[in-house]
């Protein structure tokens, strides 16, 4: 969608899609008025098929999939043996195969870690990214978190534009993704994150079903409500052009307490991050990064393990 008037292409992993299209607080006031979509076609899509998919991913990953209804989202993740999450994606069943997103770059590796725990399940597991396309497009949020994505036909996408737009920019995207507390792996998280940090409990992880990978590391903090350390959303000093560095330490006085994972600029609540912060760390204590002061917002609780994602606003 870089071929689209106005566009002006954003940076890093997401530099093949759009940042803005002339106007990113414009462009997020429609979104949350319910118009328009994101293009995310730069985000590695999987396919899984077989009469196994779901009860073998379901003996694999954190969430409950034998029973997933057909076209429902979910995310899902894959723990190692110590609890840190190693992959997430998330999609759908469309009654023939598992489709799902993922970061960008990280569609590879998922593969081959599935690949490889195929054994005598009838699966096949496939990178799809060059025939599918990821979009968020909030008209079509029905009931779930990640229900306003969706996954088109990458030889379709021009035609879905005209369709759905006005198109919206990834920075407009980003300041409601981080509003509503949802992060990315890679980014706001780091290889020592376990999913009761991240708020995953519930969205991604099931607490209801068998034996996976980590389980145990997951249900032991889960019980004991304590998470060593929680994601929280940062109100940040307005008075600063620039928004902090992804992965910059954040400190309480001299003591670096975490760090910050993506940040943007919000339409009403100006710049917001999220970071990953010590459990320890009062909830009131404005913290600071780079310089710049930064108010604290719970997404995580972490005392009692109220591991839900908030509400949109």
């Amino acid at each position: 969608m870089l071929r689209l008037p106005g566009a002006v292409a954003a940076n890093g992993i997401d530099a093949p899609v759009a940042a803005h299209y002339g106007s990113f607080n414009v462009e997020q006031r429609a979104l949350v008025a319910g118009e328009g979509f994101v293009d995310l076609s730069h985000h590695d899509v999987i396919r899984v098929s077989g009469e196994d998919r779901l009860t073998w991913l379901h003996s694999l990953t954190t969430q409950h999939l034998t029973d997933l209804a057909p076209r429902e989202w979910t995310g899902v993740l894959v723990l190692s043996p110590q609890g840190h999450v190693e992959h997430a994606f998330f999609g759908y069943d469309d009654g023939e195969a598992f489709l799902a997103h993922t970061e960008p770059g990280q569609g590879a590796g998922l593969v081959a870690f599935l690949d490889r725990m195929r054994f005598w399940s009838k699966v096949e597991v496939a990178d799809v990214t060059a025939q599918w396309a990821l979009t968020w497009r909030p008209a079509s949020r029905g009931d779930g978190p990640y229900a306003a994505y969706e996954l088109v036909p990458r030889d379709q996408l021009e035609s879905y534009a005209a369709a759905a737009g006005p198109a919206a920019g990834l920075w407009a995207f980003e300041a409601l993704r981080i509003e509503r507390g949802e992060p990315r792996l890679g980014l706001d998280t780091d290889h020592r994150t376990i999913p009761n940090e991240a708020g995953w409990i519930g969205p991604a992880v099931h607490l209801d079903k068998g034996c996976y990978r980590g389980q145990e590391t997951v249900a032991r903090v889960h019980t004991l409500g304590r998470p060593p350390r929680r994601l929280t959303l940062l109100h940040l000093d307005g008075s600063q052009e620039t928004l902090p560095t992804p992965g910059a330490e954040l400190r309480l006085g001299e003591k670096v307490v975490g760090f910050v994972g993506t940040s943007a600029r919000h339409h009403e609540l100006g710049p917001i991050a999220l970071a990953m912060v010590k459990r320890n760390v009062a909830l009131d204590a404005t913290l600071e990064v780079e310089g710049m002061p930064a108010g604290q917002e719970v997404l995580v609780d972490p005392e009692v393990g109220l591991h839900v994602r908030p509400r949109l606003r």
